[in-house]
C-alpha cells in the first residue's frame, strides 16, 4: 500500500513496485479521482477501513507536505499532516496489519546544517530548522515508539534532495526548467531568476531513491533508520548551471529576493554507507535526472 501515491514520488515508486511484481494498491489523497483510491490520513476510520481491506504486507507512506518553503507558510498544517498523519497510520497498522512492514520516509532536513565538507551518518544528532523538518523528525520518534510499545516493524528512510519528472514547479529545479523553456518559446527574456545558489545539497534521481524504498521493504532492519543519497555535495549553482547546459539555452542568471528561503542550510550532504551495505548504489546521473525536467516542462509548451 502506498499513500499519497498522487505526489511528485508516488507514481515512480508504484512503477518500480509493479515492474518488480508486486501488488499495489497506490492511494492518493483526499479530493483525488477516483473516490474508491482515496484515503485521508486525518481520517483514522477511514485509514483502517482501507488497511483491513487490502490487508498489506507492507505500508509506504508519501503523504504529507512535501515542501520546506510551503511549510513555514502553513507549518500548523505541516504538522497535522506529516506528524498526526503518522500517527493515525501507525494506529491503523497497529489494529488492522499488524505484522505489516511500515517504511517510513523522513527527510534529509531533519539533520539541520552539516559542517562543509562533513556528510550526514544516521547516528548523528537531529536538529531541524523548519516547520517540515520538525514534524518529519516527530513522525519518526512516533513510529519507533509504536514499534517499542506494540511491536510495530518500522524502518526509516531518511530521503536527501531528489530531481525527476512530476515535481511540482514551485520545487527550485522544476521551476527553473519551466522559465527555461519559456525563454527558449520567446515567452520571456533570457533571464533565470533564481535564490540562493551557494548551498550544497545531495541529489539523487528519483529512480534511484524508488529503487532504496523497495530494498528497505526487503531487506531494512525493523527500528533502523537509512539515509537515501548519493554522498555527494554539489553546490545549487552547478545545478543550474548543467540544466541552462543540457537546454542548450542562454540565459543570464539574477538573484530574486523572493525565492531566498526564510532559513537556508549553507549544506547538506548525507552518508549512504548504510544503505550501500544493502546492496544499494545510485545508477541514473543527475544529468539525466536534468534532461527529464526539462523534457516535461517543455511538454507543457506543446
Amino acid at each position: 500500500m502506498v499513500t499519497g501515491a498522487e505526489g511528485f514520488v508516488g507514481p515512480h515508486l508504484v512503477e518500480h513496485l509493479t515492474a518488480s511484481g508486486d501488488t499495489v494498491l497506490a492511494l492518493r489523497g483526499p479530493g483525488s479521482k477516483p473516490a474508491d483510491q482515496t484515503v485521508d490520513v486525518l481520517d483514522p476510520v477511514g485509514l483502517r477501513v482501507a488497511i483491513e481491506s487490502f490487508g498489506p504486507d507492507a505500508l509506504v507512506n508519501l503523504a504529507g507536505v512535501s515542501s520546506v518553503s510551503q511549510s513555514h507558510a502553513m507549518p500548523l498544517e505541516t504538522f497535522r499532516v506529516n506528524l498526526l498523519g503518522v500517527v493515525n497510520i501507525c494506529d491503523a497498522m497497529r489494529i488492522a496489519a499488524p505484522k505489516a512492514r511500515l517504511l517510513l520516509v523522513g527527510s534529509g532536513e531533519m539533520y539541520g546544517s552539516v559542517p562543509s565538507g562533513a556528510r550526514a551518518a544516521e547516528s548523528d544528532p537531529l536538529e531541524p530548522n523548519s516547520p517540515y523538518a520538525a514534524a518529519k523528525l516527530g513522525a519518526e520518534v512516533a513510529a519507533l515508539a509504536f514499534r517499542r510499545s506494540s511491536g510495530l516493524d518500522v524502518v526509516a528512510a531518511r530521503p536527501f534532495n531528489h530531481l525527476g519528472r512530476g515535481q511540482r514547479a514551485d520545487f527550485s529545479v522544476p521551476s527553473f526548467a519551466r522559465q527555461l523553456e519559456d525563454v527558449r518559446a520567446g515567452r520571456s527574456p533570457g533571464v533565470l531568476s533564481v535564490g540562493n545558489l551557494g548551498s550544497v545539497r545531495d541529489f539523487s534521481h528519483v529512480r534511484d531513491v524508488v529503487a532504496a524504498y523497495r530494498l528497505l521493504l526487503e531487506r531494512g532492519v525493523s527500528g533502523e533508520a537509512y539515509n537515501v543519497c548519493s554522498g555527494e555535495g554539489r553546490t545549487m549553482r552547478s545545478i543550474v548551471e548543467e540544466l541552462i547546459s543540457v537546454s542548450g539555452v542562454e540565459a543570464r542568471i539574477e538573484l530574486d529576493p523572493d525565492r531566498v528561503r526564510p532559513i537556508d542550510i549553507p549544506s547538506l550532504v548525507g552518508d549512504p554507507s548504510r544503505l550501500r551495505a544493502l546492496g544499494w548504489k545510485p545508477r541514473h546521473a543527475i544529468r539525466e535526472a536534468l534532461a527529464d525536467v526539462l523534457s516535461e516542462a517543455r511538454a507543457r509548451l506543446d
